[in-house]
């Protein structure tokens, strides 16, 4: 089997590839995302370009620390009518963000880039759409109450593997790609090589 490196501190991404038979060693980025996603915005750059320029800012970093491996870079960001919304700092920015997301439908969208020696060999962007009930400020409270707060910073306001679920009235896409990662393509694209 190849070399794997995993770009990302995310737990739960390289448990999707544990489960997936997908052995990878990690070595988070680092990569300052923020300013990256505002320099892309200035580009009016889609959700879409924003997500797979992140996963492969992230994987070509690692990428040429490494010669001859394979570095799976990931981002995902959520669309809500053309507008990216970034992952909470804290709880308030986690209560406003629900608000925002509150009885609409919006979009997760992750990719994943494959680097090798540096520059990107593959890469997939897949989107999911989420319709959020309609919740009072009180329901929204007490769901925020019951999430950690690694989960909070981790998952971006839900963890649909978890209590996030119950946000929701309508969930169209792939379950693997809301939690951050298309684990299937990745799969296909390796067992090609």
């Amino acid at each position: 089997m190849y070399k794997i490196i995993l770009a990302s501190n995310s737990k739960v991404r390289k448990k999707i590839l544990d489960e997936n038979g997908i052995k990878c060693r990690v070595f988070p980025s680092n990569v300052d995302e923020e300013l990256a996603k505002e320099s892309l915005i200035k580009e009016n750059s889609s959700p879409e370009m924003i997500s797979k320029n992140l996963a492969e800012l992230k994987a070509n970093k690692i990428s040429l620390k490494f010669n001859d491996e394979f570095v799976i870079g990931a981002d995902s960001v959520i669309d809500i009518n053309r507008e990216l919304v970034s992952k909470p700092k804290n709880r308030e920015e986690a209560l406003k963000i629900l608000k925002k997301l509150n009885g609409k439908t919006h979009y997760l969208i992750s990719s994943v880039c494959i680097s090798k020696n540096g520059s990107m060999i593959w890469n997939y962007t897949d989107k999911a759409s989420l319709t959020m009930k309609n919740m009072t400020d009180q329901q929204l409270k007490e769901y925020l109450f019951k999430i950690t707060d690694e989960a909070l910073y981790a998952y971006n306001v839900y963890q649909i593997e978890g209590e996030g679920k119950v946000l929701f009235s309508k969930i169209d896409g792939d379950e693997n790609t809301i939690m951050g990662l298309p684990v299937k393509k990745i799969k296909d694209y390796l067992e090609n090589l």
